[in-house]
């Protein structure tokens, strides 16, 4: 089973998207609109092996509107992600007991 966190607006996860397609069973997960848990993002993060900041859109706009900063604690950080799926960096694709990024796409390849 793969699951791909997808905003179809981002060119980054259409491409990415695009690669996963036909791997195997597939669950788009238009995350904008059904925001992960907290407790889903803390378990993300560990598969992804990352901060919680190197999940994150910190460039966003909203980032810098709710007074976000990168050396807020990972908790912190976590719960504004929730909060606001918007701040989450796109796409993130889950498969096999592993996560990985697209960016690049291709990088997802691995965990396939």
């Amino acid at each position: 089973m793969i699951t791909i966190w997808h905003n179809p607006r981002c060119s980054k996860s259409r491409q990415t998207l695009a690669l996963v397609e036909g791997k195997g069973d597939l669950t788009v997960r238009r995350y904008l609109e059904e925001a992960p848990s907290f407790e889903e993002l803390t378990s993300v993060k560990a598969l992804l092996g990352v901060t919680a900041i190197e999940m994150m859109r910190p460039k966003e706009g909203l980032f810098k509107e709710l007074g976000l900063s990168q050396t807020d604690d990972d908790a912190t950080l976590l719960s504004a992600m929730a909060a606001h799926p918007k701040l989450i960096e796109r796409p993130i694709v889950l498969a096999n007991g592993k996560a990985a990024m697209g960016r690049p796409p291709e990088s997802v390849l691995d965990i396939l």
